[in-house]
């Protein structure tokens, strides 16, 4: 038996990391007899320890860490030569989506807070590890500049864009409700939610053909608010109304428009802005019995992307565990 080189092994090796780290998170589950995944415990269902982060929250220091789709997405060529542009892409559902386009054969553009560097690298380099070109933009989303200017720069270097992602987004939860909501707050989620949306788009649309699709990230928020997140639900009802009215107005130019409502996912929003005992029971209350996964969502931003879904517009696709929007 030839004898490994000592590259071999350190491969070697660090492919055992790696589904030693998957087989932890369970991002490898077992199938039954059938071949069939039981959803209830694809991934821990036990309740999470109680932590708290400093906003805006880093991925490294949650536990567990979320499941982004690093050792599980499969690409399929089905998004090659696409240029996309992900707000928010640092981490949480915008890096998920971040690696399945990139595994898709799509190249990458992503905003980011710059307090986010870290987890921004990240993605970067699970991005140009799937052979694509990623583009990383550090700024803040509550300026009208810097969303015109995200635009101008993916165009610049990609010559085109074909996909834009509405992701990021900002909460915090209010101990009492509306009596200690304040205007900073209020203004601060509206900005980053629902205006940074509307110009984004706007800057977006020149550049954008037929066949160009537009997703937005919604929420169960908008359906069931929450008292402790009024003005974070708020904004997920008017992302569902401009998804709906912005259908309607870019459907005849050859552009569809959809939005995603996640229920509790797992991502670095979590700990930063809920209590560390709603933390510990996160996603129970869902009939599947346990919060959603990143990696989970996927899927679904790569579906409203391509050609699969051409007769797909004007619709919000919920991804919440069991939990109903109507």
């Amino acid at each position: 038996m030839a004898e490994e080189t000592p590259n071999e092994k350190t491969e070697k090796t660090d492919l055992d990391e790696d589904i030693a780290m998957a087989l932890v998170n369970h991002v490898i589950s077992t199938p039954d007899d059938s071949g069939e995944t039981d959803p209830r415990t694809k991934y821990p269902s036990e309740e999470f320890e109680p932590q708290t982060q400093d906003y805006p929250g880093w991925t490294e220091a949650m536990n567990p860490r979320p499941d982004h789709g690093e050792q599980s997405y499969v690409g399929h060529h089905r998004m090659m030569g696409m240029r996309t542009l992900i707000t928010g892409g640092d981490s949480g559902i915008g890096r998920a989506v971040a690696i399945a386009y990139a595994r898709e054969g799509a190249d990458v553009a992503f905003t980011y807070l710059p307090e986010e560097e870290q987890d921004a690298e990240q993605t970067v380099q699970l991005i140009e590890d799937a052979g694509s070109r990623a583009l990383a933009l550090p700024g803040d989303l509550q300026d009208e500049e810097f969303c015109q200017e995200v635009i101008a720069q993916a165009v610049a270097e990609f010559d085109g864009l074909n996909v834009l992602v509405n992701n990021a987004g900002f909460q915090m939860t209010t101990s009492e409700g509306i009596e200690d909501l304040n205007s900073e707050q209020f203004d601060r989620t509206f900005k980053t939610n629902v205006y940074a949306l509307f110009w984004l788009t706007k800057a977006a649309l020149p550049h954008m053909k037929p066949g160009a699709a537009i997703i937005n990230t919604s929420s169960i928020q908008g359906y069931h608010p929450s008292p402790s997140l009024i003005d974070y639900a708020a904004t997920k009802a008017a992302i569902n109304s401009m998804t709906f009215s912005l259908a309607e107005a870019l459907g005849p130019k050859g552009i569809r428009v959809n939005a995603v409502a996640p229920g509790p996912v797992w991502t670095p929003l979590q700990p930063p802005t809920q209590p560390a005992e709603k933390i510990e029971k996160f996603g129970q209350d869902t009939p599947l019995g346990r919060a959603g996964q990143p990696a989970e969502l996927a899927a679904t931003y790569v579906l409203l992307a391509t050609e699969e879904s051409s007769y797909i517009s004007g619709s919000v696709i919920g991804v919440t565990g069991g939990k109903h929007l109507a």
